[in-house]
């Protein structure tokens, strides 16, 4: 068992580095190039705070653990607002903007039940995640048309040109940093699957459960960690809009990829209505908890009660 677990620490520690990595060459040579930053934020870094999710859930089912792939993406949504934006919420009050409620949220529940719609015929298919995929393209045209022609303002966390300084390094070490965030990432994964997987055999648990609970947690450490810090910082936007941007990325970018390169079968998976009630109503939950443009303390509270017993009833729950 501690063999295992030192394989998800340094699988986990794979992931994150590997991500940061990724984001800092790519976004490097981006603006070497001149590619505007906000495109940048809508692509290199969607994508690179996404990669745990998405380099884990292509490794798990291309290895045939279904459970732990769909879990995977389903637990990281779930964490995402009740774990992350609970927690962050009882650190300080995290205020709302107008857009996030009529439009960004909205469009996160639009997206949530469209792709837990997708598998109610007992899979994802390539068919489906082809159309996730599309969605996600369609995703950040739309945003970066919104942010382009229109003066409201976006949640997008975009690189700082003067932070990310590209006359002091070559143009070899943005490659460098691509292709061992990217060879990190690859590793990372593997060792947190194969970690996660023997603990799950070990103590007779599902690779759905272990899905949903630890690999979840783990891959969605970057945005712990981003909304922690934001939160802190009082760059309240970035809290929320972390945790709205990658629940996005995770169902059309994450589900979308992994479908297409080979179907998720969900029948054998143990997974039941449950793990789709509570992300289904933790997302819709959002708008009436914003309602007054904030996230209370109380509300906050709420949510990652809600996350400590959901985890709680996956473990302990009959099978």
């Amino acid at each position: 068992m501690g063999f295992n677990i030192l394989l998800v620490i340094l699988g986990l520690a794979g992931l994150y580095y590997g991500g940061e990595w990724l984001v800092t060459g790519a976004s490097r040579m981006a603006l070497r190039f001149k590619v505007p930053a906000l495109v940048i934020g809508l692509t290199i870094v969607a994508v690179g705070t996404s990669a745990p999710e998405l380099f884990v859930s292509i490794r798990a089912v291309l290895g045939g653990q279904q459970g732990l792939s769909l879990g995977n993406v389903i637990g990281s949504n779930i964490a995402n607002i009740g774990l992350i934006l609970g927690l962050s919420g009882t650190i300080s009050i995290v205020a709302v903007k107008q857009t996030l409620i009529r439009r960004e949220i909205p469009i996160l529940i639009l997206i949530t039940l469209v792709a837990s719609a997708l598998t109610l015929d007992g899979s994802v298919s390539r068919n489906d995640g082809l159309f996730l995929l599309a969605g996600f393209i369609a995703f950040n045209i739309f945003f970066y048309y919104i942010a382009t022609r229109s003066d409201d303002d976006v949640d997008i966390e975009v690189p700082d040109e003067e932070e990310v300084d590209t006359t002091k390094n070559s143009v070899w070490v943005d490659v460098a940093y691509v292709v061992s965030g990217s060879v990190l990432l690859i590793i990372g994964a593997e060792l947190m699957v194969t970690g996660a997987s023997e603990i799950a055999r070990q103590i007779g648990v599902s690779d759905l459960v272990i899905g949903i609970t630890i690999v979840a947690f783990g891959t969605s450490l970057p945005e712990l960690a981003t909304s922690i810090t934001a939160v802190v910082k009082k760059e309240d936007d970035i809290a929320i809009g972390n945790v709205i941007g990658s629940n996005v990325a995770n169902l059309l970018l994450v589900l979308g990829a992994t479908a297409s390169i080979r179907d998720i079968q969900i029948d054998g998976t143990d997974l039941s209505i449950i793990e789709y009630v509570v992300m289904i109503g933790f997302t819709l939950l959002l708008i009436p908890f914003a309602r007054n443009h904030q996230l209370s303390r109380v509300e906050s509270a709420i949510f990652l009660g809600a996350y400590i017993a959901f985890i709680g009833y996956s473990f302990f729950a009959p099978a």
